[in-house]
């Protein structure tokens, strides 16, 4: 069992940054973020893996950034630019497998961007 913390979140103006970051109760090999926006379905975000591989979706590249410290078990999710369609719960993810396998998820921070 995998516990994950998430903080960062908050209120943001279009165009500023905030920093997600997400703490696990023990290292694990894929850590990343999903998010969730008002009437639709959770997507990934980005995540990463403790050798470095990372993905992200279209929409957030060149914009956001995954990171991860393994000394912390923390992953950090820099988001720069932000516009309006940013605006959603953001989850916490990990996992022992690029795919499949057993997933943990943390509660979620709200990210709102006005306009």
């Amino acid at each position: 069992q995998v516990e994950l913390v998430e903080s960062g979140g908050g209120l943001a103006q279009v165009g500023d940054s905030l920093r997600l970051s997400c703490v696990a109760s023990r290292h694990i090999y894929v850590m990343g973020w999903y998010r969730q926006a008002p009437g639709k379905q959770r997507e990934l975000v980005a995540r990463i893996t403790s050798a470095g591989t990372t993905n992200y979706v279209d929409s957030v590249k060149d914009r956001f950034t995954v990171s991860r410290d393994d000394a912390e078990n923390s992953v950090y999710l820099q988001m720069n630019s932000l516009k309006p369609e940013d605006t959603a719960v953001y989850y916490c993810n990990a996992g022992e497998r690029w795919f499949g396998g057993v997933e943990y998820w943390g509660k979620g921070t709200l990210v709102t961007v006005s306009s």
